[in-house]
């Protein structure tokens, strides 16, 4: 199978001139991907529909440079050094206590104000042996970034299969002990029309539990809560707006879904001999027919259904982009980790090398017609 190669264009610049490349991914599917190297962007991510019938964005996204960089709201960037909250900015790693600015109710929220999500990355294009569209964006963080210790080397690289799927392998290594959490911030609406929003789409996370929060989004302490009877139960196809409006505690604090689901523990084998992967979640699109499985190495899966979104800024169709135009489904460590440790061990260390990889797969463009 041949692919066509990744290829940069122009794409504005940073208010401080910095220039911004936009990267194009084609696969013999149909699928097409574009990726900024401001945030590590999916700028825009285009599916057709069953039957191959025509394509439509399902992402998300933003008219130009100056848009992200005032309005963002995360729109499909890489987040970190430590994705989610950790509970005032603060924590003590090998009897050191470090401070990240707090810009979500107190606490740090995605890497702090200054995130990856605002940075320039490197771009650089990536040869396969079966030829995959593919390219790797690469960041050095320095020692003291955002008040996080170590310098990190992070890149991750997205990759355009022949089948239409789209994985995203994240990569790091520090010199010095430092918590590290990434994850993408992709809103998905698989209508692609963000004026429908998501609230009719079916959901399923393979999850038996969930994290609650406390009113600032934090884990509660403790352990998870079972979603049995509860609105968090999607581990059969539920509409995402069907339960969201009930007066639950849990989705008051939230103004609907913000948290993260402890995903179930069946890994299968990637077959590189690197990392196991596990479904994490099926979103599906009744109208458009439209199929999305996530799987991920990573426990943890953020859904946050976009009720912060406000319509505010819109799409580079002039669409305006309300509470609930798209859902992120955050493959990630659990929130606060670096402060928790009963959660799964988020530090690391000189000697390791952070390996993360999340799959993007499309199943209506595979299933065999009866």
């Amino acid at each position: 199978m041949s692919f066509a190669a990744p290829f940069p264009a122009p794409f504005g610049a940073t208010p401080s001139g910095l220039p911004i490349e936009r990267w194009t991914l084609r696969s013999a599917s149909g699928v097409e991907a574009a990726v900024l190297t401001y945030g590590a962007v999916l700028h825009s991510l285009s599916v057709p529909g069953p039957g191959r019938r025509p394509p439509a964005g399902v992402v998300l996204s933003l008219p130009d440079v100056k848009h992200y960089v005032t309005h963002g709201a995360y729109l499909g960037a890489v987040v970190g050094r430590f994705a989610n909250r950790i509970a005032a900015g603060s924590f003590t790693l090998d009897g050191t206590r470090h401070h990240i600015p707090g810009n979500d109710r107190g606490n740090a929220l995605h890497g702090g104000a200054d995130g990856f999500d605002r940075r320039v990355w490197r771009a650089e294009p990536c040869e396969r042996p079966d030829g995959a569209a593919s390219v790797r964006l690469s960041l050095d963080s320095p020692d003291g970034d955002q008040g996080f210790p170590g310098s990190l080397r992070v890149s991750v690289t997205y990759t355009l299969t022949s089948d239409g799927s789209l994985t995203l392998d994240y990569h790091a290594v520090t010199e010095g002990p430092t918590p590290v959490n990434l994850t993408h911030h992709a809103y998905f609406n698989l209508s692609g029309d963000p004026d429908r929003g998501v609230l009719d789409h079916l959901l399923t996370v393979d999850a038996a539990t969930y994290l609650p929060i406390d009113e600032t989004g934090l884990p509660l302490p403790g352990t998870p809560a079972p979603v049995a009877g509860s609105p968090f139960d999607f581990t059969r196809p539920r509409r995402i707006g069907a339960r969201i409006t009930e007066p639950d505690v849990q989705l008051t604090r939230a103004g609907g879904y913000d948290h993260c689901w402890v995903l179930d523990d069946r890994v299968r084998p990637s077959g590189d001999g690197q990392l196991g992967l596990r479904r994490a979640a099926r979103l599906e699109d009744p109208g458009s027919g439209r199929v999305l499985e996530v799987h991920t190495s990573e426990p943890g899966l953020q859904v946050y259904a976009g009720q912060q979104l406000d319509g505010g800024f819109s799409d580079f169709l002039g669409r305006r982009l309300g509470a609930h135009a798209g859902l992120c489904l955050e493959t990630q460590h659990f929130p606060d980790s670096p402060n928790r440790p009963d959660y799964p061990d988020t530090v690391l260390r000189p000697d390791q090398i952070l390996r993360s990889r999340t799959v993007l797969s499309f199943p209506h463009l595979t299933a065999v017609a009866p």
